[in-house]
């Protein structure tokens, strides 16, 4: 999100202007407390907060989301670069807010800075920082948004999920929130990361606010329909690392007006929005930002303080107020609703070879329910059985698929399908099954190892990232690795080895900052910046499953890679 009186680019993918975490009324949050079911964003520091309190006395605001606190060091300030409790010009604004009737949540971080995790490496003194925000302002409720870069540092992400374990210990029913950009295909790798440190921390984050806006997709993008686009996959994502997930644990948080891409976000889109949120009892509703929902004339004459759209002012508070006393907020209906979803979504198994995957469910609405787990479309010689066959919805089982020792190489996808009172839901898994002498080119277990069918598959990439027929290194195609000012535009293949068992993955690179590694069962990586073809070769052994994630990326805002004819054995 954007502090106004601070300078920069806007950060694609969402992470210029968006908000952190909507909160507000009381919801059914698995939260120990209550949290707030609307709360738009403030932007404390652009002169317009005058719009905050005619929002609280005329126009029903219950809440709202005070941005931003920024680390600097060890120590933090707000945006204006004044000390946390002893603003003079922010610190009143919060508590006229609060004599108002008004409750707040305070955002650490935004576009133009970082919360304390990530600019202080001690732990004692970024919990005595957040503490300090929860004593200065008499808070229960916090609010991280973490963009740009600093969505990928993953020491930082272990310091804030250990701090939050820490506060929520000594601080009975605080709730907290991580605000994190999306695309309408849902969180990046790294974000998703992100959930996986509150997990190895042994916590749970309360809302994972996604930022519904700026993708970058061109201005015709529907918004609307964008933002629950970003939801579901989110949801389905943050399930995969936790079942316990539900809707209530997720916020959507849109740009009004115009985004820094130039889409717009329409009241028309906020309707959407909100149907969506009360059908799924979604347990945050936000937008950035209080602070521009007006029209542009007199002193509001720009992005960070108008909407640059022709609208009321405060037309979209209204369009989001009545949320909170709706049957949304975290309730959902009395409709019984469950999700699947796959992770890893693919695998390389070479004959005679099998893999696994885990299956999660959640409960998406009303009751747990019994969900039974079948398969379809496998090839003759390949097996898919679930271990266990039925869950309960919020639970997991493990796929596995066996493939035969005479199964053709080639790419299967297959059907899972989870099927209980309320309906069925289905997830595909692609299946690729390779040679057990080694594919072409000395590709070993890797499929498609030198992009020669001319598609990803059975690759994953970010969005961006594609297939290419120049620069090639040898053949008619390549691999072209996108990254964005958000994103590295990593390509992923999951593939299943022997186990305990030393292996070297190769590959040809070109470009700045081009990186080859694994993941998952083991972990080894290695990198160039050169503007012409190179090898790169990294050795790395198994772990007792044999499976591992073989990536290629770039960095962040660094220019296009090249990779063709991986190997690995």
């Amino acid at each position: 999100m954007r502090l106004a009186r601070f300078t920069g680019s806007a950060c694609a993918l969402a992470l210029a202007t968006a908000g952190a975490v909507g909160l507000l009324a009381p919801t059914s949050s698995t939260a120990a407390t209550s949290v707030y079911s609307v709360a738009p964003y403030v932007d404390m520091s652009n002169g317009q907060e005058g719009l905050l309190d005619t929002a609280i006395t005329g126009h029903g605001l219950k809440a709202y989301t005070a941005a931003f606190v920024l680390g600097e060091g060890c120590n933090q300030i707000w945006g204006d670069t004044l000390p946390i409790g002893a603003d003079s010009y922010t610190d009143p604004e919060i508590a006229k807010a609060k004599s108002e009737g008004a409750s707040v949540i305070i955002s650490s971080g935004g576009a133009s800075g970082e919360p304390l995790a990530w600019t202080c490496s001690t732990q004692s003194s970024i919990d005595a920082g957040y503490q300090a925000i929860i004593n200065d302002y008499g808070v229960n409720q916090l609010d991280f948004d973490v963009e740009g870069a600093a969505v990928a540092d993953t020491a930082s992400a272990a310091r804030q999920m250990q701090a939050m374990k820490d506060l929520k210990a000594s601080n009975p029913g605080l709730t907290f929130s991580m605000t994190l950009p999306v695309l309408t295909s849902g969180l990046t790798g790294d974000g998703v990361n992100i959930l996986k440190a509150a997990k190895n921390a042994g916590i749970k984050i309360d809302v994972v606010n996604v930022m519904a806006m700026d993708y970058y997709a061109g201005t015709g993008t529907e918004m609307g329909q964008g933002a629950v686009s970003a939801a579901q996959a989110t949801l389905a994502q943050m399930q995969s690392v936790d079942p316990s997930y539900t809707y209530a644990n997720l916020g959507i948080t849109p740009m009004i007006g115009k985004n820094d891409d130039g889409s717009t976000f329409t009241l028309a889109d906020a309707q959407t929005v909100e149907n969506f949120a009360a059908q799924n009892g979604v347990g945050r509703l936000a937008f950035w930002a209080v602070t521009r929902d007006q029209a542009c004339g007199g002193s509001a004459n720009s992005l960070p303080t108008c909407s640059e759209i022709s609208q009321s002012p405060l037309a979209f508070t209204d369009a989001f107020v009545p949320y909170e006393g709706s049957s949304g907020g975290g309730g959902g209906g009395s409709t019984s609703d469950f999700s699947l979803s796959l992770s890893p979504g693919s695998a390389s198994v070479a004959q005679g070879g099998s893999a696994t995957a885990s299956v999660a469910t959640g409960v998406t609405a009303g009751s747990a329910e019994s969900v039974s787990l079948s398969a379809s479309g496998a090839p003759s010689g390949v097996s898919v059985s679930f271990s266990p066959s039925s869950v309960t919805s919020g639970n997991s089982s493990t796929l596995t698929a066996t493939v035969g020792s005479s199964v053709a190489a080639g790419t299967y996808p297959i059907t899972v399908t989870g099927a209980a009172a309320s309906g069925s839901h289905t997830a595909t898994y692609s299946l690729t099954v390779t040679s057990s002498g080694g594919g072409g080119g000395g590709g070993g277990s890797l499929a498609n190892a030198g992009f020669e069918s001319g598609s990803l598959s059975p690759w994953t990439c970010q969005s961006g990232s594609g297939v290419v027929s120049s620069p090639v290194h040898s053949g008619s195609h390549a691999l072209q690795v996108a990254p964005s000012s958000s994103t590295t535009g990593e390509c992923d293949q999951s593939v299943t080895l022997q186990p305990n068992h030393s292996y070297t993955l190769t590959g040809w690179v070109q470009g700045p900052y081009a990186y080859i590694g694994v993941s998952g069962g083991a972990s080894a990586s290695t990198w160039s910046n050169s503007s012409s073809w190179n090898q790169l070769s990294v050795s790395f052994t198994t772990g007792s499953s044999g499976a591992v994630t073989v990536y290629v990326h770039g960095w962040y805002g660094q220019g296009d890679v090249y990779a063709d004819d991986f190997t690995l054995g």
